[in-house]
């Protein structure tokens, strides 16, 4: 490379960088509400409030049930831009609307503490409101990550995107840890989700404000035209529904992401009580779980971030590496349950998340790639919503098995855990068979009339 160009490259990698963590920045949101849910809301409404534990849980994994308003909101941006831009007016009212969800929970808790059926109906229907505005804001900015990246610098990009979401996501116990201090009052609780539309705005403004490329009239005619072309007048989810069917590269991708995502998070659920189950751990010592699963996805996301930046590493081999190695760490933890031998539950659990990382690298690269111009939403929000029922059945699943295998005593806990760390296993193993029939080729070989002609049977429907 001759000097110039080398001066030349220096400045479009700074600038590229850049660009990439401004693309991270709206995770900071994301981390901070699923943070405030999952370790702050149902801990204060069951243990300090005294809310049956199965109304919050249900409550809290319905967003992964209303998933499909990402193939909604997705072909309606593909279709009807508002002000010139097709992502960034959806994110931000899908940001808007998930955090102002946040002001009312502490109230409700307290009053779903006391009895009140209706706070139990509000409760259920702010997460509801809490789910669509995190489907239309997820879809928006996984499909303005697509069109803005290139296949070379994708695996980057999504490596640095998704560590924000889990750094976020420690940074904001943290910070929960700080406000609310040891005890739980209401009025701490509220000063903490008053935070919260600050934290997701700011974060979603500073990360996506300029970079979406706002259209000039004719090139916007251009994109309107390819829009009704590839998405002629019909239901969105009927159109998504045609596509599983008649085409086969979408429903073994389709499959290959739901099969993953239950069989990475089967175990999310249930893993520290199988600490204490099987080998009487404190709460102190089964915290330490997830940090070391979680230090494995980071370190594992950030080793094959750096390594798509500068080889040209194929996003289908980093899945299928890191799907296999993380069905090893299942078998490996199948095995420590099954022996009750307590000295292989860390070495499980770090295999485990190292080989995540590879595979979240691998697989969120491949659901970019996996889109076609002007239904690029529709296709963003088809594989959300793999990812989203294989996140939700995996906690229900978990749950209903250890109800039924353990807690009616009719296994053991060491051989109960045994079948669901091993189905996690299985899981996994048929999901990297169902990679192996994927090719980004074919699927883009995949013409526009056929496409038309799937949402048409769809709107015949």
């Amino acid at each position: 490379m001759s000097a110039p160009a080398r001066s030349a490259a220096v400045p479009r990698l700074l600038l590229g960088s850049l660009r990439t963590l401004q693309l991270a920045l709206p995770k900071i949101g994301v981390g901070w509400m699923f943070a405030l849910l999952t370790s702050n809301f149902n801990r204060i409404a069951i243990h300090d409030l005294g809310v049956a534990a199965v109304l919050i849980t249900v409550m809290i994994s319905m967003h992964h049930f209303l998933s499909p308003f990402q193939v909604v909101f997705g072909r309606m941006a593909d279709r009807h831009p508002l002000l010139g831009l097709r992502r960034t007016p959806y994110f931000l009212l899908g940001s808007l609307l998930s955090s102002l969800v946040f002001l009312a929970l502490p109230g409700l808790a307290v009053a779903m503490g006391a009895g009140s059926v209706a706070a139990t109906l509000a409760g259920f229907g702010l997460l509801v409101l809490f789910g669509i505005g995190i489907a239309a804001s997820g879809d928006a900015h996984h499909a303005l990550i697509a069109e803005v990246s290139s296949p070379k610098s994708r695996g980057a990009v999504v490596a640095v995107v998704w560590t924000f979401t889990i750094v976020s996501a420690i940074a904001a116990a943290i910070v929960i840890k700080v406000v609310m201090g040891d005890t739980y009052t209401p009025e701490k609780m509220q000063a903490l989700y008053n935070l919260t539309p600050w934290i997701v705005m700011i974060s979603a403004l500073l990360g996506i404000l300029g970079v979406e490329q706002r259209r000039s009239r004719a090139e916007f005619a251009v994109l309107q035209a390819q829009a009704q072309q590839a998405l002629p007048a019909g239901s969105a989810l009927g159109a998504a529904l045609a596509l599983l069917r008649e085409n086969q590269q979408v429903r073994a991708f389709f499959a290959f992401v739901l099969l993953s995502i239950l069989g990475i998070f089967l175990q999310d659920a249930v893993l520290e009580v199988f600490g204490a189950d099987v080998f009487g751990m404190t709460v102190k010592e089964t915290t330490t779980f997830t940090q070391t699963w979680g230090g494995g996805v980071l370190i594992g996301m950030l080793l094959m971030g750096v390594l798509s930046a500068f080889l040209p590493l194929s996003k289908k081999l980093l899945a299928t590496v890191g799907g296999a190695g993380t069905a090893l760490g299942l078998g490996l933890l199948t095995l420590c349950a099954f022996t009750e031998q307590r000295a292989l539950l860390n070495p499980a659990l770090l295999l485990m998340g190292v080989s995540t990382g590879l595979y979240n690298v691998g697989a969120l690269s491949l659901m970019m790639d996996m889109t076609l111009e002007g239904a690029t939403g529709l296709y963003m929000g088809l594989w959300g919503m793999a990812q989203a029922f294989g996140t939700g059945g995996a906690s229900v699943l978990s749950g209903a098995m250890k109800s039924l295998l353990i807690e009616t005593g009719w296994l053991s806990p060491a051989i109960g855990y045994s079948a669901i760390f091993g189905l996690e296993t299985v899981l996994m193993l048929l999901s990297i068979a169902l990679l192996r029939a994927v090719s980004v080729e074919a699927f883009h070989g995949v013409t526009r009339e056929d496409l038309v002609r799937s949402m048409e049977v769809s709107a015949a429907a």
